[in-house]
């Protein structure tokens, strides 16, 4: 049966989760090349007077981007987030996406993001509001949230069945309170309670690493969907291997050296493209990092990279980095068991 997403159908039920700093254009298309049914932009301001911020207007970039286009929007006044929702529908958006689960401190402050779990009012407030604005153009609004503020304050059923009734048409759950942040296990019961009590999509997060976890998570949830964030940094054909698995009860072989050396150059030149060569070649150390953070001599060369400033060495010392490795192995590594059930934890700016 296909997932929908009011009267958008998806390819799959795999999601890339919206990660500020991560989450751009190049990343997105690089993880629907490799499995992924559906991306969500990062988090894109309801404040006015920076939308026209190059910040802001590379993460409201998708040129090229396979549909649907899903911006994520966040903020604490419901007037704002309508009119945000307007501005990014006129923009090309097919699905607006309400942040209600980023628990970053710089967010949460303002009362955005997960805050917003700890005023229900409100928050049902902006949910009707941007529904409001959303469903002339026939665009549905979905919502990402947390199970709750803290231990003794999860409230994700009570808002959900509100959300619902308010118009939202899916609703993604990370399984952890705002309070967590990222910090211990992700749990699911919430999860399962939120699918039991609404008849939209639900969709499961929270440290889903491997394809054995997505199927056992989707099992325990009764979920339409599950969300992969972390997991899918420096490995973005994780979404290719969780299909498979849950397609064939078997598991994809690791991908080629080879191909990753191609994916990655394709991604850094799309990445330079989008953020210029001064910005570029620096946020895109991250990206990098991650790739190699697991393969053998992966941590010296990230020393290495950190000192690169020009995109045209960057993209050389890459190259030759993987051209060694395929002298050495044929295919990359699989993830270790530690690797899968412990992400690193995420810059204080991640939304997954």
């Amino acid at each position: 049966m296909t997932l929908k997403i009011g009267h958008i159908a998806l390819e799959n039920s795999l999601f890339v989760a919206p990660m500020a700093g991560v989450t751009d254009r190049p990343f997105r298309m690089l993880c629907r090349e490799l499995g992924a049914g559906y991306a969500v932009s990062e988090m894109v301001t309801s404040r006015k007077e920076l939308w026209g911020t190059l910040k802001t207007s590379r993460r409201a970039n998708h040129e090229g981007e396979p549909g649907p286009i899903s911006v994520q929007i966040a903020g604490t006044d419901a007037a704002m987030m309508s009119e945000a929702a307007q501005y990014n529908i006129e923009r090309g958006a097919q699905i607006i996406d309400i942040n209600m689960g980023c628990p970053a401190k710089k967010v949460c402050n303002k009362w955005a993001g997960s805050a917003l779990m700890r005023d229900e009012p409100l928050a049902l407030e902006i949910a009707e509001a941007v529904v409001r604005a959303a469903e002339p153009h026939g665009v549905p609004v979905t919502l990402k949230m947390r199970t709750g503020w803290s231990e003794d304050q999860r409230n994700a059923v009570t808002l959900a069945r509100r959300f619902e009734a308010a118009g939202v048409q899916m609703l993604t759950v990370h399984g952890r309170t705002r309070e967590q942040g990222y910090k211990g296990r992700a749990e699911y019961d919430t999860i399962s309670a939120v699918k039991a009590a609404v008849r939209i999509p639900v969709v499961a997060n929270g440290d889903i690493s491997s394809p054995e976890k997505a199927r056992d998570v989707l099992a325990a949830t009764g979920a339409d969907a599950v969300m992969v964030g972390r997991a899918a940094q420096g490995r973005p054909w994780i979404f290719r291997e969780i299909a498979h698995f849950l397609a064939t009860g078997t598991h994809l072989a690791p991908p080629l050296v080879a191909e990753v050396r191609r994916l990655m150059l394709e991604h850094l030149q799309q990445h330079y493209a989008l953020y210029g060569d001064y910005s570029g070649v620096r946020t895109a150390r991250k990206h990098i990092g991650w790739y190699v953070k697991a393969l053998p001599g992966g941590e010296a060369f990230r020393g290495e990279m950190n000192l690169i400033e020009d995109c045209d060495a960057q993209l050389r010392a890459v190259a030759g980095f993987f051209d060694t490795l395929a002298g050495r192995m044929d295919r990359i590594p699989p993830a270790s068991a530690d690797a899968l059930e412990a992400p690193d934890e995420q810059s204080a700016d991640a939304l997954a």
